[in-house]
């Protein structure tokens, strides 16, 4: 079985409302899916944010339980993290970086396969490449610099706003985002082999 670990930052609002889209989802299609949410930043015990709540009332989609910080425990039983933003994976990964080839953001993980992930581990590439050089003294060569330039406008934003503080409106287009992306995540599943 999957067992799949979406993080944001508070695990009040984004990563509760993927959870329980995604448990929808994977219940409506049959997928063995264990499905958990947890915070970078979370304080055990919070309650899902008001706005979160109602946008999940209106889909009658059953809300996840209060807040969890993200630990180790929990980081070890996911075979997948699935993260809200870049910030978010970056964050894991300081702390745990033995999860490097199980965290992806959601939208970078939906889009696996796709060939703009080609574009996004060679500007990966480039960057580690410049880093290194700027250890050593070295500058990027023009024609590095122009790659990289040119692959940084062709990705996309992997992030997903953060609506917290927001409208009941602004929470309900972040769901729908999210339910677009975790769609298009579960058709994939069909097609790809699980994470083990």
């Amino acid at each position: 079985m999957n067992r799949v670990l979406i993080v944001c930052t508070g695990n009040t609002c984004r990563s509760p409302m993927a959870e329980a889209i995604l448990k929808d989802l994977a219940a409506r299609s049959g997928k063995p899916l264990e499905i958990r949410s947890a915070g970078v930043a979370a304080a055990n015990g919070t309650p899902i944010s008001a706005h979160a709540a109602e946008t999940l009332r209106r889909r009658k989609l059953e809300q996840p339980g209060p807040s969890t910080a993200l630990t180790a425990d929990e980081v070890l039983w996911a075979n997948v993290i699935l993260t809200m933003t870049s910030g978010h994976k970056r964050a894991i990964l300081e702390r745990y970086p033995e999860a490097l080839s199980k965290t992806y953001t959601l939208k970078e993980y939906a889009l696996r396969g796709d060939p703009v992930m080609d574009d996004v581990a060679e500007a990966e590439r480039l960057y580690s490449e410049w880093q290194v050089k700027q250890l050593l003294g070295h500058p990027l060569t023009d024609e590095e610099k122009a790659r990289l330039f040119e692959l940084q406008r062709r990705i996309p934003n992997f992030d997903i706003g953060d609506p917290f503080g927001g409208p009941l409106s602004l929470y309900e287009r972040t769901a729908d985002e999210i339910e677009d992306i975790l769609l298009t995540l579960v058709d994939k599943w069909d097609q790809q082999p699980r994470d083990r």
